[in-house]
């Protein structure tokens, strides 16, 4: 390198899902940021598979940058496992609830100013059936109202959207039975929603657990089993703090593996989509990827219309 040459700076994949709710928006001040940070941005055209774009690219770039919801993360992590390569997070969907767990910021201009400089943070997943979760695995509401939730609703409304969508579909909802195997266990239930928290946020900042964090090596599941619909709402504050385990007519525990068993099968909601069907095989790999994000953030605020599930 000569005298004069200038040192080339980290190169950075940047995947933005334009469908995600901002995803559509403008990027140039964006693009600036992570520049001045330090960072040659490689911006793929063509292919929306953001899982074979990042294997694609693996050998010529030194971190990924997902713009996107957390479908979007959902979307990455296979590759993310494989290529072992650090990722940042532009906060441009709906709910945002990984970034919220990494006490990042929710405006994406400002997550931006993060990535150049955050150190590497090693992460959990969850697994189930062979796919990979950040935040939580449902079976039963959460994975009905997924089905019914369009993106153009999400794009338009943003949280409110899931809101009105879950008051529509909670007076149809129906009790189900599931069989929970777990740490030598085995448990039958009767349940309107069966969940396995890998994070801490989840339905546009819901709390999984109060004191679950994404990198405590652990699931937290908890089954609502609840005799009427409107005690739901009665347990919603205790839902945003994460303290629900704590009711009577909620069973939660923490554990490393379990399957849930059903008469029929039953859809599985991971991260807000929906990609497997039960029985469901939910298992934690501690520290599968690495993210880009401050060591000590305090998790964000929940938004001001959750997901009450």
């Amino acid at each position: 390198m000569s005298a004069n040459a200038k040192p080339r700076g980290r190169r950075a994949l940047l995947l933005v899902n334009s469908k995600a709710r901002s995803g559509s928006g403008p990027l140039d001040a964006i693009r600036t940021v992570l520049r001045e940070g330090g960072l040659d941005l490689i911006e793929p055209e063509g292919s929306t598979d953001c899982k074979e774009v990042i294997e694609r690219h693996a050998g010529a770039v030194d971190l990924v940058i997902l713009g996107g919801g957390d479908g979007t993360m959902n979307a990455a992590a296979p590759a993310l496992v494989e290529t072992k390569l650090p990722f940042g997070i532009l906060p441009l969907g709906t709910a945002n609830d990984l970034a919220r767990s990494l006490g990042l910021p929710l405006d994406p201009e400002a997550a931006a100013r993060i990535i150049p400089s955050a150190p590497e943070k090693a992460i959990d997943l969850g697994w189930v059936n062979g796919h990979y979760y950040f935040n939580v695995a449902s079976v039963g509401f959460s994975a009905d109202l997924a089905s019914e939730l369009t993106a153009n609703a999400k794009k338009t409304w943003g949280t409110v959207g899931y809101a009105i969508a879950a008051i529509r579909l909670l007076r149809r909802a129906r009790p189900f039975t599931v069989t929970i195997e777990h740490d030598g266990r085995t448990e039958k239930v009767t349940t309107i929603q069966a969940s396995v928290g890998n994070g801490r946020h989840y339905g546009g900042g819901m709390t999984v657990q109060e004191d679950a964090t994404v990198d405590d090596g652990r699931l937290d599941f908890y089954s609502l089993e609840v005799a009427h619909w409107w005690r739901l709402i009665a347990l919603l504050p205790a839902l945003r703090r994460g303290t629900h385990g704590k009711a009577a007519d909620v069973r939660a525990f923490e554990t490393t593996e379990l399957v849930l068993t059903t008469r029929k099968p039953r859809a599985v909601n991971t991260d807000g989509e929906l990609t497997t069907w039960t029985p469901a095989h939910f298992k934690v790999v501690p520290k599968a990827v690495r993210v880009l994000a401050p060591p000590d953030a305090a998790p964000g605020a929940t938004s001001r219309f959750p997901l009450p599930f």
